[in-house]
């Protein structure tokens, strides 16, 4: 499965693989709100993710935004092309959506 929920005591880790495109934004929405309702903070590990998608993109910025209003915190890892797209479209400054350059 390209995305997954792990839950810790203290935090939650959603992890991406592959390509995260259309076809896994079903359950990449699930996992977000299910990340949502624990009120703990989030490791979001896309350092395996091969590509990504505006809409995969467009639930990760929705999912921090409301995170980011409930003071919930974010922490996101991506590298190589990932990273490009993501900084590159403009969602690097997507509340508490950091993802490094």
């Amino acid at each position: 499965m390209p995305v997954t929920l792990e839950q810790y005591e203290f935090y939650c880790l959603i992890r991406m693989e592959g390509h995260i495109t259309l076809a896994c934004a079903g359950e990449l929405r699930k996992l977000l709100l299910d990340w949502l309702a624990t009120g703990k903070s989030l490791e979001l590990n896309l350092e395996r993710a091969e590509d990504i998608d505006i809409t995969a993109m467009q639930l990760l910025w929705t999912a921090a935004r409301e995170a980011a209003r409930e003071g919930v915190g974010i922490v996101a890892r991506a590298t190589g092309a990932v990273a490009a797209t993501v900084r590159d479209s403009g969602f690097a400054q997507a509340p508490g959506f950091p993802v490094p350059e």
